[in-house]
């Protein structure tokens, strides 16, 4: 059993949870983006990993080595970061915002703590297993009457799949796999998505340059390049069914945006669903 030292896991868990807020207000910024600017979830990502790319390519030589990695572990990295992303962004827009993110990240603590179990030999805690219950519990409440998306059913599927592939990156970067969101995974990334792009449309053809350029720059800046930064550095110290959890704060934050910024109701199944998966962090983190 791996153990944990308190200020790296403390450390690890803020940098995990700043990395899922991102996470949350990157995909209310995508769902908007899709609707006002003509792009698809394909274009979006390819934007993304684009942005990243270039951001680390500007960074001085030293910075650009110590921020890179094998070439192999950039390759599995970016192949992972391009098909868990993209799954995402389709899921968004195929089942809408709430739904698409809930199941994407609600796969995340079973996959993840299953797979942690079963091929790192990471011990499921009493504590552990509680917080899941709970993060389940949480997330079936907030998805018990979700709003209808384009293709609800199509997007519920590709939702799993976004989660799966993200379980599948912090499986293996908690069993050392070196998974870095460095400038190979995003180039790598870059080039897998662009084919497709280019089918779908990679250039903006509606809404406004400066507001669609500026959403394609934060959504490259924050919610990837930095956000996966945090990520993959705070599962170095916290342990993957932790992480796994601590990444609900996204479905949360998407939740808050949806209420505070967009219109959208406070039912009791939000407060309730809330109310767990904040719940299941506290306990997360007191162990």
């Amino acid at each position: 059993m791996t153990s944990y030292a308190a200020v790296p896991f403390r450390h690890g868990l803020l940098s995990i949870s700043a990395a899922a807020v991102a996470w949350g207000v990157g995909g209310a910024v995508a769902a908007l983006l899709m609707r006002t600017s003509g792009l698809g979830p394909v274009a979006v990502s390819c934007w993304r990993f684009g942005v990243a790319a270039l951001c680390l390519a500007l960074l001085p030589s030293g910075a650009r080595r110590a921020s890179g990695g094998g070439r192999g572990a950039a390759v599995l990295t970016g192949l992972g970061l391009a098909v868990s992303q993209c799954a995402y962004f389709a899921s968004v827009h195929y089942a809408g915002l709430g739904l698409g993110t809930l199941v994407t990240i609600g796969a995340g603590p079973v996959l993840t703590g299953l797979g942690g179990h079963l091929l790192l030999g990471e011990r499921l805690t009493g504590r552990a297993v509680a917080a899941v219950a709970l993060a389940l519990g949480g997330l079936a409440l907030l998805v018990a009457a979700p709003a209808a998306g384009l293709r609800p059913v199509l997007g519920v599927g590709l939702a799993v799949l976004a989660g799966a592939g993200q379980s599948g990156l912090t499986l293996w970067a908690r069993a050392g796999g070196s998974a870095r969101a460095g400038r190979g995974a995003f180039a790598t990334g870059l080039l897998c998505l662009l084919p497709f792009a280019a089918l779908q449309g990679v250039l903006p053809s509606t809404g406004q340059p400066a507001l669609t350029g500026g959403a394609l720059l934060f959504l490259g800046t924050v919610p990837t390049l930095l956000a996966y930064r945090w990520y993959f550095s705070g599962l170095t110290a916290v342990p993957g069914t932790t992480a796994s959890v601590l990444v609900l704060l996204e479905p949360a934050t998407a939740a808050a945006i949806g209420v505070l910024f967009l219109g959208e109701p406070v039912t009791a199944g939000l407060v309730a669903g809330s109310a767990l998966l904040l719940a299941a962090i506290a306990a997360l983190a007191r162990t």
